[in-house]
C-alpha cells in the first residue's frame, strides 16, 4: 500500500517532468527545422542570384574574346586592353572645355541628353493627348490612320533637311528629327489602350452622365495607363538611337558629333568607347522607364 501511494503521489511529478522534456524536445526541434530553413533560404538565394549573373557574365566575356580575336587579326583595330587604358585617360577628366570645338566627354554626353530631353518631352505633350483622341473618337481615328501609316515609316534622318530649312539652325533642327521619330510609338499605344477600354466601362459612364473629362481621368486614363508607358518606353529608345546620326550630321556638341571627330582624327579607341556609352546611357534610360512600367498592369 506505501509503494502505491508512493507512486501515486509521485505520478503529478513524473508527468510534468515529461512534459518539461516534451517541449525541450520540440522546441530543439523547431529550431534545427528553423535553422536548416535559413540555410536552404540563404542557399536557394545564392543558386538564383548565380544562376541571373553566370550568364551575362559568359556574353560579356565571349563579346571581349570575339574582339580580342578580329584585333589580333586586324592591326588598325584597337583590342580590349588598349581601349580600356584610353576609357581610363578619357575618363579621367570627362568635363574639361578648351573651347566650343574641344570639350570633354561628360559634356557631349550631357548635350544629347538635352537634346533628347526636350524632343523626347515635346513627342509627349503631342503624341499622348493626339492617341487619346485617336483611340476615343472613331472620326479622328480613321483621318489620322491614313497620314501616320504614310509618315511613320519615313527613316529620321530623311526628316533633317527639313528641320534645317525650317529652322535655320542645327541644334533646333535634331531636336525636330527627336520629335518626329519618338511621337509615332506613343500616339499608337496610347490609342490602342484607349480602344480596349471594356465597354461596359463607358456605359456606367452615360448612365452617370460623366463629363469628358471625368471619362478621361477617371476610366480613360487608369486603363491606358500602362500602354502609354510601353510607348514611351519604345520611344525613348528611338530618340537616343537617332540622336547619335543626327548629330554626326548636324555638328555642334554631341556624342554624335564627338564620334564623328574622333574618326576625323582616326582615334578609333574613342570610337569603341564612345559605342559602349551610346549603350550604356541607352540601357539606363529603358531600364528607367521599365521599372516605371513594372508598377502597372494590363489587368
Amino acid at each position: 500500500m506505501n509503494a502505491i501511494s508512493i507512486n501515486k503521489a509521485s505520478l503529478p511529478a513524473i508527468i510534468k517532468q515529461s512534459s518539461k522534456s516534451t517541449k525541450k524536445a520540440i522546441t530543439s526541434d523547431a529550431s534545427r527545422q528553423s535553422s536548416h530553413t535559413k540555410t536552404d533560404s540563404a542557399g536557394s538565394k545564392a543558386y538564383r542570384f548565380f544562376k541571373w549573373l553566370i550568364p551575362p557574365v559568359f556574353g560579356i566575356l565571349l563579346l571581349i574574346a570575339i574582339w580580342a580575336l578580329i584585333s589580333y587579326q586586324t592591326p588598325n583595330l584597337p583590342g580590349p586592353l588598349k581601349t580600356w587604358n584610353s576609357a581610363v585617360t578619357l575618363f579621367s577628366d570627362p568635363f574639361y572645355d578648351n573651347g566650343p570645338n574641344d570639350k570633354g566627354v561628360g559634356w557631349n554626353i550631357l548635350a544629347s541628353l538635352q537634346r533628347v530631353g526636350l524632343g523626347f518631352g515635346m513627342a509627349a505633350l503631342v503624341g499622348i493627348p493626339l492617341g487619346f483622341i485617336i483611340g476615343r473618337f472613331e472620326f479622328a481615328s480613321k483621318m489620322c490612320a491614313p497620314v501616320i501609316s504614310l509618315l511613320r515609316p519615313v527613316s529620321p534622318l530623311a526628316w533633317l533637311p527639313i528641320g534645317l530649312l525650317v529652322f535655320k539652325a542645327a541644334n533646333p533642327a535634331a531636336i525636330w528629327v527627336i520629335f518626329i521619330s519618338a511621337v509615332w510609338p506613343m500616339i499608337i499605344n496610347t490609342a490602342a489602350g484607349v480602344s480596349k477600354v471594356p465597354q461596359d466601362y463607358m456605359n456606367v459612364a452615360r448612365v452617370l452622365n460623366l463629363s469628358e473629362w471625368k471619362i478621361v481621368t477617371r476610366i480613360l486614363f487608369p486603363f491606358v495607363l500602362p500602354y502609354m508607358m510601353t510607348g514611351v518606353r519604345l520611344s525613348i529608345g528611338v530618340a537616343w538611337l537617332v540622336i547619335v546620326a543626327a548629330e554626326m550630321l548636324t555638328g555642334g556638341v554631341g556624342i554624335g558629333f564627338w564620334v564623328w571627330d574622333e574618326w576625323n582624327n582616326l582615334n578609333v579607341e574613342h570610337i569603341i568607347i564612345a559605342i559602349f556609352i551610346v549603350g550604356i546611357v541607352g540601357l539606363l534610360l529603358e531600364w528607367a522607364l521599365t521599372q516605371i512600367a513594372k508598377r502597372f498592369s494590363y489587368e
